[in-house]
């Protein structure tokens, strides 16, 4: 159990936390979720007690352990892997560590010996002769082969020191697990062992991540961060947000009502006041009316941008033909034997166990990059737009948000700059923040201005390379709705679960060996047999 009691929280003027109380209870796991902004991580901190609040106090059982996955990847770089894992659990470490320094003196004394025996029986009670055990099948779990665990952390690679410091967070069993974006750079089966860990763990867990199907398939309730306070919803994320949205149609209902009522009264009161024949009706329509009070809806501050895309032209059948692909990286097959064609209609999701190589790809479809072998050939009626997964370069310029969108736009009578301005609002930029230089943007900024400028263009097929990465669970949603609804045809790579199971109806594995190409369902594909022995065979 841990408690959050009277949390408050103001870095200036902002308030982030208001006299926030939560109690999160053991076998429950909470999804942390809130608008960009809003504190999700500022609030595991809190937790964690690496953040002290100006007022309130974090309150947890008697010897009950807190657990958290680092965000800092450097900083065990000089530690083994296993014993970066083992590191988990402070207390079992340091009693690891006085083991050895005592066990190493030359004069080992009397006193020595009392403490060792006391560090023995506080060794065996916390399950030590198994750490080592239970810390490489955390690894082995999260796809970190054995041939790894004895070498030092600054010898793996970014996503994999992320894989070691998700098991050092899961190890030893903590009382309260906090997981700040727990599946960043996990592929699909380590999402799978993460959720199967999670579902079965008895303790504590508070989550925060933009992963929907990853917080519907583990979460038990949703603690929702809004106006500097923390709402507690039973259920999953799903449940969470067609609740919230059928709760604001109904209040939203309701107060049209009542606000037709009030400017019915409104009315008559206006025509009828100076009637003598009406006025004494009219002073009792005015008592009425100034009982009347509207049951104000407070927004949430989270914030949907419209996202809807339409195509300027039509496509014919044959979208894009490619044969016998290939693509060496210094003198090594990154891929070879790509070949597929896309026809009209298709939303391809394309994974792999290399993002590598779905970029690669997708770089050369574009003329971004050469082949080494084989060819393509996209259809003539098709119009290409490209969404790439590093946009750095298109906003290293000296624009504001109007001026880098206006590039893309075809200005006619009906599209102005007061056009441009108002599409900007839809997507969140209104204002001032429409005016903004392009260089200071955020990610998620980014990110919409690249969705802005896919939906300017009009293509009737578009490339897109990570599309949800840097954006919040509003925008991930808007995002996902409107490539549900577009007409036109889709190449595709996303982490997020829900978003390939909802957008596609055609999934392409590329593999080092060749293709596994099959127009079914995502959920589908993930449990074919057929596939899973393509798949054995093609990346061995």
């Amino acid at each position: 159990m841990i408690s959050a009691n009277n949390i408050t929280l103001q870095y200036g003027k902002r308030i982030l936390f208001d006299n926030v109380s939560i109690k999160f209870n053991p076998g429950n796991c909470y999804g942390l979720i809130g608008a960009n902004g809003a504190g999700k991580s500022t609030f595991i901190k809190i937790l964690s007690g690496e953040i002290e609040p100006q007022k309130g106090i974090i309150v947890t059982n008697p010897g009950e352990r807190i657990s958290i996955l680092k965000q800092n990847q450097s900083e065990f770089d000089k530690h083994e892997v296993l014993k970066t894992v083992i590191m988990g659990n402070k207390k079992l470490h340091d009693i690891m560590i006085e083991k050895d320094v005592l066990y190493a003196k030359p004069d080992f004394s009397e006193a020595d010996g009392m403490r060792t025996a006391q560090l023995e029986a506080d060794f065996a009670e916390m399950n030590g002769w198994n750490a080592e055990s239970e810390a490489a099948e955390l690894l082995s779990g999260l796809n970190i082969k054995e041939d790894l665990h004895g070498k030092l952390m600054e010898e793996l690679s970014g996503p994999e020191k992320v894989r070691v410091l998700l098991a050092q967070a899961l190890f030893g069993n903590p009382d309260i697990l906090l997981l700040d974006e727990p599946t960043n750079n996990l592929d699909v089966e380590t999402v799978m062992w993460l959720e199967e860990f999670l579902m079965n763990f008895q303790n504590t867990v508070i989550v925060v991540s933009h992963d929907r199907h990853f917080l519907d398939n583990v979460c038990t309730h949703m603690a929702d961060i809004d106006y500097m306070k923390i709402t507690l919803f039973t259920g999953n994320y799903s449940f969470w947000y067609e609740s919230s949205q059928l709760i604001l149609r109904q209040r939203q209902e309701q107060n049209k009502k009542t606000e037709d009522k009030r400017k019915e009264l409104q009315e008559f009161v206006a025509r009828f006041s100076a009637n003598a024949s009406k006025s004494s009706q009219a002073t009792s329509r005015k008592k009425l009316l100034d009982k009347l009070v509207i049951d104000e809806i407070q927004p949430s501050l989270r914030k949907y941008p419209y996202i809807n895309f339409k195509i300027n032209k039509e496509t014919r059948n044959q979208i894009l033909e490619v044969v016998n692909l290939k693509k060496k990286v210094d003198g090594i097959d990154l891929f070879k034997n790509i070949s597929f064609d896309v026809i009209s209609g298709d939303k391809i999701a394309f994974i792999s166990k290399d993002d590598t190589l779905i970029t690669t790809l997708f770089e050369i479809l574009n003329g971004n990059q050469n082949e080494d072998g084989g060819h393509y050939k996209w259809g003539g009626t098709s119009t290409l737009s490209y969404f790439p997964k590093d946009n750095g370069p298109m906003f290293a310029i000296d624009l504001n948000i109007v001026d880098w969108l206006s590039q893309y736009v075809e200005y006619t009578d009906e599209k102005d700059i007061s056009w441009v301005r108002s599409f900007l609002g839809r997507m969140l930029f209104g204002g001032e923040d429409a005016l903004k230089k392009v260089k200071v943007l955020s990610g998620g900024e980014k990110v919409r201005c690249m969705i802005a400028r896919l939906m300017v263009e009009g293509a009737n097929t578009m490339v897109l390379d990570q599309p949800t990465n840097h954006l919040d669970l509003e925008s991930i949603t808007s995002l996902n709705n409107g490539l549900i609804d577009y007409k036109g045809n889709l190449l595709f790579i996303s982490h997020d679960h829900q978003f390939i199971q909802t957008v596609a109806n055609r999934i392409i594995e590329i593999t080092p060996n060749g293709v596994i190409d099959r127009r079914i369902p995502y959920d589908e594909y993930l449990k074919d047999e057929k596939v899973k022995a393509m798949r054995a065979e093609l990346y061995n």
